[in-house]
Parts: structure tokens; sequence; C-alpha cells
């Protein structure tokens, strides 16, 4: 028996398969994000709209709003989505070196184009409490569960203390990245970054060391 073509074939009406690629609904998703960014570069924060960028990436008002509820989480998926892919934390078997990295990356962003869309978002989320929440939300808590993990395998290995706060040492390895490139009382540099995780981390290395050697 022949098979009948399917209400929901990919076919254009006349047989001939759509070429293969992603979704309009996908397209359309990644064109708003682009468009978010190169406008704004231009505009700055205050000056974006929803409008302006729907019509940028060609859609209407209401696809926009499909994904997004407002300009701030717009804003930080955009930003987060543009930057994840550098920012993943990796697996060398050592957390020092693992940690060192992943900053060595945080930096170089700080310090180019998409630095000056950070500073744009923390500034204006100072008095606008949807757009820091969006940023805490959307760009910072996945890289925060990314550097538990990368910390969690530290104490498996005996890197870390088991009591290891984690938290209070992730903001001591973050916080002064974030006061050098927000104060710019000195400059981010990757040495900056190795004097960091020496401080930082240096002592807990030893710890498991002295921990390590003692239990032997």
């Amino acid at each position: 028996m022949r098979q009948k073509p399917s209400a929901h074939s990919n076919g254009d009406g006349n047989g001939r398969k759509r070429p293969p690629g992603r979704p309009r609904s996908e397209e359309a998703r990644l064109s708003i994000l682009h468009s978010t960014l190169k406008l704004l570069a231009k505009r700055g924060f205050s000056e974006l709209t929803i409008e302006a960028v729907a019509a940028h990436a060609n859609v209407g008002k209401a696809t926009v709003y499909r994904w997004w509820p407002d300009k701030a989480a717009l804003i930080a998926d955009a930003f987060a989505r543009s930057t994840t892919s550098k920012l993943h934390f990796p697996d060398t078997g050592s957390v020092r070196t693992d940690m060192s990295q992943q900053m060595r990356q945080l930096v170089k962003i700080l310090r180019g184009r998409r630095g000056r869309i950070v500073s744009a978002m923390l500034g204006a989320g100072q008095s606008d409490r949807s757009l820091i929440a969006a940023f805490r939300e959307r760009f910072m808590k996945p890289r925060r569960q990314e550097a538990y993990a990368t910390l969690r395998r530290g104490i498996r290995r005996g890197q870390l203390r088991k009591n290891v706060d984690m938290d209070l040492l992730l903001d001591s390895l973050y916080g002064p990245i974030y006061m050098r490139f927000l104060i710019r009382h000195d400059s981010l540099t990757p040495e900056f970054v190795e004097g960091l995780c020496e401080l930082t981390l240096g002592g807990d290395r030893r710890h498991a060391k002295l921990s390590h050697a003692v239990r032997n």
C-alpha cells in the first residue's frame, strides 16, 4: 500500500523536500540574539528597545516576547550565549589549573568588546533590579554551578579540604577580577589571575598535601 503524504511533511508541496537546516523558529531566535548584541554595542542599554531588536532581526515584536519577558532577560541571554562556549571549566586533573584557565578566559572577555556589555549591564543593574537579576540568573548562575562541580572534583582528588566553603572560595577568586574590571585601579592580566590562584588555592593545595602525608 502506498503511503499517503503526511500533513506534517517538510516538503514544499511539489514533492520536494526542504533543504536540511535549522527550524525557522530557531533561526529567528538566533537572529534576535545577534541583533541584540549588535544594537547594544551601538546604542547602549538605555537606548535599546524590543521594537528596535525586532525590526533589526526582521521578526515581529510578539516573537521576541515569546522567548523573553523583557529587555533585561533578552540582553542577559544574548550575552550569555555569546560567551558560554569560552567559559567552560576544563578538567585537567588539577583544580588550580582548571580554575586558572577559566579565569583567564573571563579576563579576556572582560578586556574585549564583550566587556563593554558587562559594564553596561552591571552599571544599569544598580537601578534596574530586573536587569541585575537576569544577569545573575542567566549568566552567573550557570557558571557558578560549573565552578561548584570543578571544586568538588578537587575535593575528591584531595586537592581541596573537604570542608572548604565553596562560595567564599569562589568569591575570593572572582571578586577581585570584577573589582579591577569596574574600578579600573589596576590592570587585568594573566599574571593577576595566577597571583589570585596562588593566594587562594595555594594554601588549600599545601593543606591537602600535608593532610595526605600525615595520613600515610
